[in-house]
């Protein structure tokens, strides 16, 4: 198996990792040293940084939207990279809806997410993502085939909108999709989760209950992967409609993007 780069102790950025070494459905791999992902590089430290500038990146794409960009602030300048912004809305998105999840008290955080409401909505969104982005997706894809590689794809976690941007990428070079839901659920390894964000630190407002309810929001979870690949043979009747007629990739265009990303 090819080997990935190994996974560095970087401080302020969560959840990197390359994505080599995944198997596609024709016994090739993804190559190593290629495609990245990762949560925001707001909170990179020098140290973090210089590792990143190592990797030789020729873009990073942030799928971080305004509202994020005013919480964390942007990401740190590397030199020689071009960062590409592609707002996507996050998956839990709406103001009201996380002042509730910062602020609210267990009886408010029970009447929007308790009772499976929570799953439900991410599930929902993800699928939403796959229906209504495509003209986002299709120009990640696009770029990499081009010339944007090596690339690092992120959002704030790096497991939803970087999650489903790198599951549509794999897809198109024939990574199976047990290998994509596996990384993807790799995002729930400790060191890599996103923190949760709660007004107070007060017991009451981080109590076992509570964080229960929130679970849902900062989990990757496979159905929320499954519902997205679903949406896919639902809408399109599976992958191959989905990358021609979805995302707009000619043939071409895929063999240049397996040329880039596969060994």
């Amino acid at each position: 198996m090819t080997q990935q780069i190994q996974e560095p102790e970087l401080t302020g950025v969560r959840n990197f990792r390359d994505v080599g070494g995944l198997p596609t459905s024709d016994g090739r791999r993804v190559r190593t040293g290629r495609l990245f992902r990762s949560g925001h590089l707001a909170h990179a430290t020098e140290t973090d940084a210089e590792f990143l500038a190592s990797l030789g990146l020729h873009t990073i794409f942030d799928f971080r939207n305004g509202a994020d960009h005013a919480l964390e602030g942007p990401d740190v300048e590397l030199p020689g990279v071009r960062n590409v912004n592609i707002p996507l809305s996050d998956p839990a998105d709406g103001r009201e809806f996380w002042r509730l999840v910062r602020d609210g008290d267990l009886d408010q955080l029970r009447s929007i997410l308790g009772d499976g409401k929570a799953a439900a909505r991410m599930a929902n969104s993800y699928r939403g993502i796959i229906r209504t982005r495509t003209a986002e997706h299709s120009r990640v894809v696009h770029a990499i085939a081009e010339d944007s590689v090596p690339a690092l794809l992120h959002c704030a976690a790096g497991k939803d909108r970087a999650g489903l941007s790198v599951a549509v990428t794999l897809l198109a070079v024939g990574v199976e999709r047990e290998a994509i839901v596996a990384d993807y659920l790799e995002s729930n390894a400790p060191h890599r989760r996103y923190r949760v964000r709660r007004s107070s630190e007060s017991a009451e407002a981080r109590s076992p209950e509570v964080m229960e309810l929130l679970a849902p929001l900062f989990d990757a979870r496979a159905e929320y992967l499954v519902a997205a690949f679903d949406t896919i043979d639902e809408v399109w009747g599976g992958v191959d409609r989905y990358l021609a007629e979805g995302l707009g990739l000619k043939p071409e265009t895929l063999d240049r993007l397996r040329d880039r990303l596969l060994v």
